[in-house]
């Protein structure tokens, strides 16, 4: 009902309450203005719930013809119209079979043996009485007429699924202790233009139901990466890894490259790759004897290494950027690793990175990376290979294959392929080395010690298990929250 529509029928009950003591039923009130009694219910309620009238249900229950009723209300019961149709002499039955609906016929058959109107022979039908009274048309039709009719025979028509019961609801009303011929509009908010206007004095504020209920809070849901997160999170504890701090986003180009044996003049130092602060533009804080190790080993070499030969830039290294891999944690933690006596350690981290990229249906400007290292002495690229099977296994890829390839700061270094069962062919899950000697020795770092890590992103096992080929439908703005509720969990390492 339209607003209009409810303010003209709350007009209506309360006017009519002003002249008259109360509204005896609500659907002959209905009837006689001309308004829906659904709608009439619905504004007494509400006048109810405001104080204005007092409103008692009433219920009353009634028997109602079904469908199947009606029709013989109207033309007969099926034992009567069979009775009717065989003459004086009988008929046969196939004849009477064919003057009669099928299913009038069966019902009629059944009731009229059972009320010993007809004899039934193998292929004759005759009448054992003379006359015979429609008992049931005149039953349905008192009940049509809202007459009186006892249990007994109620009982018998419902069993036939002739009449059902029909419950009918309404209210009475009268006037309530708020009663008023217009209902005053309580207000809800108080507006600046009410203030300003200084009608707010003669306003009338809605009341503060203090025990309402408020609106359902809705639980949290797991999103898909943090879902896969864990599981891998779980594979690394499980393998003897403990993790790295990776919560500084930002870090010095040092750590990030240098450190790294990366040199200088690489491209993914460049802006056009990487993000660098604005402000603060570069880093006071940095241990002065390493970065002259570091300084020796890019420009003359060291440790039989020839270096880069270039002139190593210190306001370079001072530059503040966002990380672009959390391997610039890994430096720092070799670097502290190396200033105690030496034990052997295997780290890890899966935390967020940074890269200045165009985005794409497979590539954003940060997306988080999962990283495992070891450092021990006397390992060799069998001992990488042999831990990245088992930590790969563990992913569900039983199936890997190695690639030569090249990175600034490991030496040997291998791209990881996998076998994807679902796609038939081999595809790229990661990449892997051995750090260079030119990255461990600066650090103080014994000269047997070597370190093996490999690292992947955290998005693309994750694309692959919920079946999503856009990356920006798991992660950033256009994510929709329906695949944050529904998602099924991650059955990585279970």
């Amino acid at each position: 009902m339209s607003m209009s529509m409810a303010d003209e029928a709350e007009d209506a009950i309360l006017a009519y309450l002003k002249d008259n003591d109360e509204i005896s039923n609500s659907a002959n009130f209905a009837q006689d203005l001309g308004f829906s009694h659904d709608d009439i219910v619905n504004v007494i309620r509400r006048l109810h719930g405001f104080r204005l009238v007092d409103a008692k249900d009433i219920r009353r229950e009634r028997w109602v013809l079904t469908e199947e009723g009606k029709t013989y209300a109207a033309v007969g019961s099926p034992e009567f119209q069979l009775f009717s149709a065989v003459p004086p002499e009988g008929i046969a039955r196939q004849d009477l079979q064919k003057k009669l609906d099928p299913a009038v016929y069966k019902i009629g058959c059944q009731q009229a043996i059972k009320n010993k109107w007809v004899e039934m022979a193998k292929t004759h039908v005759s009448k054992k009485v003379q006359h015979a009274d429609d008992k049931v048309k005149n039953l349905l039709l008192r009940i049509q007429n809202d007459e009186a009719v006892n249990q007994e025979d109620i009982d018998a028509l419902k069993r036939r699924k002739l009449i059902i019961q029909q419950v009918w609801k309404g209210n009475s009303v009268r006037k309530g202790p708020e009663y008023a011929p217009k209902r005053k509009r309580a207000v809800t908010d108080l507006t600046r233009e009410n203030l300003q206007r200084g009608d707010w004095k003669e306003l009338e504020f809605k009341e503060y139901n203090f025990s309402a209920k408020g609106q359902p809070v809705e639980g949290g849901h797991l999103h898909p990466l943090l879902k896969v997160r864990r599981q891998v999170q779980t594979i690394f504890l499980n393998m003897g890894f403990e993790e790295m701090p990776t919560n500084n986003y930002v870090e010095s180009s040092f750590w990030n490259f240098d450190a790294l044996f990366q040199p200088q003049q690489h491209p993914a130092r460049d802006s056009h790759d990487t993000f660098f602060l604005k402000v603060p533009s570069s880093t006071k804080m940095l241990p002065e004897d390493y970065v002259e190790r570091v300084k020796e080993i890019h420009e003359s070499g060291g440790y039989q290494s020839r270096g880069y030969g270039y002139d190593w830039k210190r306001e370079e290294a001072n530059k503040n950027l966002l990380r672009t891999h959390t391997t610039a944690v890994s430096s720092r933690m070799l670097y502290a690793l190396a200033q105690k006596p030496f034990a052997p350690k295997k780290y890890y981290s899966i935390d967020r990175v940074f890269r200045n990229e165009a985005v794409d249906r497979t590539h954003l400007a940060e997306f988080h990376q999962i990283e495992g290292l070891i450092c021990d002495r006397g390992l060799t690229l069998g001992d990488l290979i042999g831990v990245l099977h088992d930590f790969f296994s563990r992913l569900g890829m039983s199936k890997l294959r190695f690639k030569p390839a090249y990175n600034p700061y490991t030496e040997p270094s291998m791209e990881i392929f996998s076998y994807h069962e679902g796609f038939k062919k081999w595809v790229e899950v990661g990449n892997s080395g051995m750090f260079r000697p030119e990255m461990l020795l600066p650090m103080g770092l014994p000269e047997d010690v070597r370190v093996i890590a490999w690292g992947l992103s955290l998005e693309r096992p994750t694309m692959i298990l919920y079946g999503i080929d856009n990356i920006r439908d798991l992660f950033g703005p256009k994510v929709d929250l329906g695949l944050i509720k529904r998602n099924p969990i991650c059955r990585l390492g279970l």
